[in-house]
């Protein structure tokens, strides 16, 4: 009897028992098998990405130990199969919720962001979001009920993604809208607003993932497009300042006051001194700016980040500081960013965080941001994290 039948059997007998929730995992990235999400993909793109699929090579974003063989990923994430890393949700349910203890696991595609025109990248959205719904999130492969996923929004047909969220809005297991952080005008710009208002009505949060862009291209910098790809694993947290500088300045959040904004994989140390720094010009510019109170507080009301990649000083005290002067138990999620290399286990993680704000941020966050159960169905043999 292999491990998932045996652990689906127990979970029946005990199907009667909860299990309080105690690690909400908000950012996991499940990948399509060969050829999965073509049958998802409306026609003409279909045609047009598997003729290009077929001139295109593999890139490597990021560097990892063994990146030449593991592609950045956990080489014990692969699938016997062949198919690629995050690719199996049975091997994702074992590793993921039962050996290392996450309770739930919200779904964060990146497959979706590879297009090279707006169309491309609705019908690539498109496709993520049915296959999700069909391959991940239905009763086989969800039977034990810790998945959920993430409406995928193309922001550069913000129209069309507004309608693909509402077409979603309704679905229990789709729980945030996803979206890319290297928009060009910044999320600011009133075009974006059907993405916002749409999100609003139905009061999903909405989360950035950070990604390549369009052709899959690194972000330019302040200064240019940069040299090498250790510079961009230092300097993208600036993408995501500048967007939440465009977000409160540009007055998103008063004209969308509901509105929720989720920051996955941008780290998040840089957040304080940003506040800082715009209370500062707030005070200096007085009614000029047009706000109507100050920018730290938006920040605090609206806007949270996940906790990979946490950075380590080598004074543990200084994290302990710096989450403490953030207000990070209102401000922080937990992630583990499986299957990638960088995988931060949730036991690991809590040991780092004061004791006062675990519970909130290696669950209780996510409970009432995302309003996920409180309880899950018992597993027989599933990890305990503290």
């Amino acid at each position: 009897m292999d491990l998932q039948h045996a652990t689906r059997t127990a979970a029946n007998e005990k199907a009667a028992e909860k299990e309080q929730v105690r690690v909400v995992d908000c950012d996991v990235h499940p990948v399509p098998k060969r050829g999965e999400l073509e049958p998802f993909i409306p026609e003409p793109f279909r045609g047009l990405f598997a003729q290009r699929a077929e001139r295109a090579g593999e890139m490597i974003y990021y560097d990892a130990p063994d990146y030449a063989h593991a592609y950045a990923m956990r080489t014990d994430t692969f699938p016997e199969d062949g198919n690629f890393a995050g690719s199996d949700p049975n091997l994702t349910f074992r590793q993921l919720i039962m050996d290392a203890g996450s309770d739930i696991a919200i779904l964060g595609p990146t497959n979706g962001s590879s297009g090279q025109t707006a169309e491309e990248l609705h019908a690539l959205a498109v496709a993520t979001n049915r296959w999700q719904d069909a391959c991940w999130l239905d009763p086989v492969n969800n039977w034990h009920q810790r998945f959920y996923g993430s409406i995928v929004a193309a922001m550069e047909a913000p129209e069309a993604a507004a309608r693909e969220i509402e077409h979603w809005a309704g679905h229990p297991r789709f729980c945030q809208v996803l979206i890319n952080a290297e928009m060009r005008p910044a999320w600011g710009d009133p075009r974006y607003d059907p993405v916002w208002r749409a999100a609003t009505r139905h009061g999903i949060p909405v989360a950035c993932h950070l990604g390549r862009g369009r052709f899959n291209e690194l972000p330019m910098s302040p200064v240019g497009f940069m040299t090498y790809n250790h510079d961009l694993m230092v300097s993208y947290s600036m993408l995501a300042a500048n967007q939440i500088m465009s977000l409160i300045f540009d007055g998103v959040f008063d004209r969308f006051p509901d509105l929720r904004i989720v920051l996955i994989e941008h780290a998040f140390s840089w957040i304080l001194p940003l506040m800082w720094r715009m209370d500062a010009m707030y005070k200096a510019q007085g009614p000029e700016n047009g706000l109507k109170r100050k920018p730290s507080e938006y920040v605090k009301d609206h806007i949270w980040f996940t906790t990979q990649p946490l950075d380590y000083p080598e004074d543990k005290l200084e994290l302990t500081n710096a989450l403490e002067w953030m207000e990070a138990d209102r401000l922080l999620l937990f992630s583990s960013d499986y299957p990638h290399w960088t995988f931060d286990d949730p036991a690991y993680i809590v040991k780092h965080i004061p004791r006062r704000m675990r519970e909130k941020i290696m669950f209780g966050n996510a409970l009432d941001l995302f309003g996920l159960p409180g309880q899950v169905p018992a597993l027989a043999g599933q990890k305990r994290v503290f």
